[in-house]
């Protein structure tokens, strides 16, 4: 299927602006789009303002009703949609259809949470008094996107925030503009069953970084989510706060497994190759250093590289590809700096070179590496956007999570043992250290259920389950006085006379 063919399922022309956008399959152009000027973002700033307006005044059973339809959309368009982001960020088709499945996923939650926004009452110390919690919707929601998924994670942000009564403004990656037009195209038909949406109510805006920096800066979005690397976080956060907003930052991830002598090997196998190579090394929760205990270190590895060697690495959209390509040429020149180092630091390197440039001249698909290292040296403490596994011995339980946590990266993080004591001390206050932390799980592919995020520098923001919803509402206590006196709290005696 061509590129045009899926654009104009979405009715996006392959032409209409000055920026190209390339696919990784192939490095072919797929698609022009135009760029959001300073007037045009404040434009579009000032609309989402007066769609909130209107829309936190819906009740929010009937906005859950909007986020049902969008997701009746995307169950009918899944296939096509799946297909676009496998063409133009790269990840194979079976990972492509599973990021719309999140989509769906939290439409489904969303749904649901719209008639759960829950308060408490409190007990008040003053007689003839109620005292309640209540939560009211935020304001516009400015969702910067990363490209890696250049879908899902949107849907996790701006399902929460249509059903708790927020505007939306999406900032996708430049690398990725397409999917979130087809994406505003598929809302746009759920709002056109809907009825009565306030126009303006979720919008793109298009640009580079300074798009996304207009966003931040504006006091009239009281919310920002943003996805990216630690630098962008470290730079947009400050931004955000110094107006007094709110961050929701989901940054880098250098996440580890521990494999213990009592380890079920063949799941763990599994789970190591998923989580390594999915998405070709791209996702923030891609699975980066293991540390492998001595006992079954000489089975394991021997065995992972048997595995690596034989992964079907090609066309995203063929079927039987495992391994897609990387984003662009600065993600290969990114992961080939990183081997350079590793091998510097003493680390025995099996694969990691570039493959079918004959084919794909202009695309850049490489062999998954595995990087034996004598300890966590500087290059395994950083995080390279890659398919690379740095690979470690270790001896003792204590001293591999101490390993583990020593990262300044705490995303997502994992341990394969059926030792009871192990696991436990693992998902324990002094073990993982992590946002995310699994027993027989990899670190990759969570579901949308539990809230979504990490601590140190991955930022320490929650998106998609859980109580995630929070972050996009404003807190209020509020108290009633339904009796004929007005004591004051704390037994303050205050006369005025009669």
């Amino acid at each position: 299927m061509h590129a045009a063919e899926i654009l104009s399922h979405f009715a996006i022309k392959p032409v209409s602006g000055d920026h190209a956008v390339h696919s990784p399959a192939d490095g072919a152009e797929i698609g022009r789009v135009a760029f959001d000027d300073a007037a045009a973002i404040d434009r579009k700033i000032a609309q989402s303002v007066a769609a909130f307006h209107a829309w936190r005044l819906v009740p929010a059973p009937r906005r859950g009703e909007l986020v049902r339809l969008f997701g009746e959309e995307l169950r009918a368009h899944k296939d096509m949609l799946g297909r676009l982001v496998s063409l133009e960020m790269g990840k194979i088709l079976q990972e492509g259809l599973g990021e719309v499945q999140e989509m769906i996923d939290i439409c489904d939650f969303a749904v649901g949470l719209s008639r759960q926004l829950y308060g408490l009452t409190i007990a008040s110390e003053r007689p003839g008094h109620r005292m309640m919690e209540q939560w009211h919707p935020a304001g516009p929601v400015a969702i910067i996107s990363a490209f890696n998924f250049p879908v899902a994670v949107w849907s996790w942000n701006a399902a929460l925030a249509l059903v708790c009564g927020d505007s939306v403004l999406w900032k996708p990656s430049e690398k990725t503009p397409l999917t979130a037009l087809a994406v505003q195209a598929l809302f746009a038909r759920a709002a056109s069953r809907f009825g009565d949406v306030p126009a303006h109510l979720s919008q793109v805006v298009l640009g580079l970084r300074d798009a996304g920096e207009r966003l931040a800066k504006d006091a009239r979005i009281p919310v920002v989510s943003a996805t990216g690397s630690t630098r962008m976080g470290r730079e947009l956060g400050p931004v955000v706060a110094a107006r007094f907003g709110r961050s929701i930052l989901e940054l880098g991830g250098n996440n580890a497994m521990i494999v213990c002598p009592s380890a079920r090997l063949d799941l763990a196998l599994r789970a190591i190759v998923f989580s390594a190579v999915g998405t070709a090394g791209q996702r923030c929760t891609s699975l980066r250093r293991l540390f492998v205990h001595e006992a079954v270190y000489e089975k394991l590895v021997p065995q992972l590289k048997a595995i690596y060697a034989g992964l079907p690495i090609g066309s995203p959209l063929e079927t039987g590809t495992l391994v897609g390509p990387l984003i662009d040429r600065p993600a290969f020149e990114a992961m080939q700096r990183a081997l350079h180092d590793a091998e510097a630091e003493g680390g025995r390197i099996t694969g990691g070179g570039r493959t079918l440039e004959r084919e794909f001249p202009n695309a850049f698909y490489v062999h998954p590496a595995i990087a034996e290292m004598p300890d966590q040296t500087p290059v395994v403490m950083r995080e390279t956007f890659a398919p690379i596994l740095y690979v470690m011995r270790y001896a003792d339980f204590d001293t591999a999570i101490a390993q583990h946590n020593a990262v300044p990266q705490g995303l997502s993080s994992c341990v394969f043992t059926q030792d009871m004591q192990e696991a436990e001390k693992f998902l324990a206050a002094a073990g993982s250290d992590c946002g995310i932390a699994n027993v027989n799980i990899g670190p990759s592919g969570a579901e949308i259920g539990g809230a979504f995020g990490g601590e140190k520098e991955t930022g320490g923001g929650r998106e998609s389950g859980s109580d995630a919803w929070k972050a996009y509402m404003r807190r209020q206590t509020a108290t009633v006085n339904y009796s004929d006196a007005l004591p004051l709290a704390q037994g303050i005696s205050f006369d005025i006379g009669p």
